[in-house]
């Protein structure tokens, strides 16, 4: 017998739904966490729309955004797992200009962005202001770790089974990664979730393995 699945559109309203049931007014904070290749970006997007189709204000934002500098992130070599996972991004820019900011209800600015890892420098901060209810949907790796405890409200977790994951970010990035890189990546993944346990921190897990079809599933299935 074939396994219903659920429209994508569908898993997004419930989700949703859930969110709105118990987070309905003031500043709301979501993160949509996962592994590379897991979809985080589109289903972030997407989920943000849902709220601006019900009326509701969102922002959205990346901790890709927040990156450390390329000295800082290679600082333990460029291909260590332990230097992308400890000191990969700047956290404490993340909460100085955007949470702590975005927590105020309207009575100070804040900034979405700070760095462009690309080419290696910082961005222009662009201030932004909202009103008083109003939901931040941030989409990035390691989103669950302990620096980051206590910024969510409510955070997903989104996963995919590796060969998708893999195909996906060599659409997205043009290319196979070397194979140093592929395990600095890889070496990181496993260094958060063994420090982290970020499928028991999240509040939901969505198997994104088919992006039309996205599933939500439960720890003690997983």
């Amino acid at each position: 017998m074939a396994r219903w699945a659920p429209e994508r559109r569908d898993v997004i309203a419930s989700l949703v739904d859930e969110i709105l049931q118990n987070y309905r007014r003031g500043r709301i904070a979501i993160g949509v966490d996962g592994p590379d290749g897991a979809g985080k970006t589109v289903f972030a997007d997407d989920l943000a729309r849902e709220f601006e189709r019900r009326g509701d204000a969102v922002v959205r934002a990346s901790i890709d955004d927040f990156h450390a500098s390329a000295a800082e992130r290679y600082r333990r070599g460029r291909y260590s797992a332990e230097g992308c996972y400890r000191e990969g991004y700047r956290y404490d820019v993340f909460r100085r200009v955007l949470i702590e900011p975005f927590r105020m209800a309207g009575s100070a600015a804040f900034v979405t962005a700070a760095y462009d890892y690309v080419r290696d420098v910082p961005v222009e901060p662009k201030w932004r202001t909202g009103p008083a209810d109003l939901f931040l949907v941030v989409d990035g790796v390691f989103l669950n770790r302990p620096e980051l405890r206590g910024v969510w409200n409510y955070t997903l977790w989104l996963d995919a089974d590796p060969e998708v994951r893999a195909e996906r970010m060599r659409v997205r990035d043009g290319s196979e990664p070397s194979p140093e890189l592929a395990a600095r990546y890889a070496g990181a993944q496993e260094l958060y979730e063994r420090d982290a346990h970020p499928r028991q921190a999240a509040t939901a897990i969505i198997d994104n393995t088919d992006h039309a079809h996205p599933r939500r599933v439960f720890a003690d299935s997983c």
